[in-house]
């Protein structure tokens, strides 16, 4: 089980607002219960704003309500956060690839002539500009520009490419 994101200030928020265990709330938060019940004293950490995990997706109401009811029951980390955190990748684009990408989209935009800038600026990582540059044939190289396959380029996966192929019915 991981930790939750900033754990003592966790630990305040669960001590204040919720009738858990010193145990229960040490667990959770991989503090020790002496800890615990120190910080409840204000004995250390004295003045930190607590950190509602309810808010920041890492526990529900019904966890804790559940755990509340039974003193035995052990609080588990919301799974959807650490999902979150892979959703917001950045996507990199090294240099050595980056003027090949214009090639990537013209591929893009003969194959899948419906495709949305959306679905392109998300597989490739992107602008607008440069999309719509390319589709207007108005783009600075555009006389250069030689429509490949962004799987072959390194620009995207395979299995990225497929969804998209898949998504359009192709």
């Amino acid at each position: 089980m991981t930790a939750p994101l900033m754990p003592k200030a966790t630990a305040i928020w669960l001590i204040d607002n919720t009738t858990l265990t010193f145990e229960q709330i040490g667990t959770f938060c991989h503090l020790h219960p002496l800890e615990v019940q120190a910080i409840a004293d204000e004995e250390v950490i004295v003045g930190m704003v607590g950190h509602d995990p309810i808010t920041s997706g890492q526990l529900t109401i019904d966890e804790i309500e559940r755990c509340q009811a039974d003193p035995q029951a052990r609080l588990q980390l919301s799974a959807n956060i650490h999902a979150e955190k892979k959703k917001k990748k950045a996507k990199y684009t090294p240099v050595a690839l980056r003027h090949v990408k214009p090639n990537g989209i013209a591929w893009l935009l003969r194959e899948i002539s419906q495709i949305t800038d959306a679905d392109i600026i998300r597989l490739l990582g992107t602008t607008k500009a440069t999309i719509q540059a390319i589709r207007t044939k108005t783009h600075k190289s555009i006389n250069e520009i030689k429509p490949e396959n962004p799987a072959h380029l390194g620009l995207c996966a395979l299995e990225e490419l497929n969804k998209l192929l898949k998504k359009y019915g192709l």
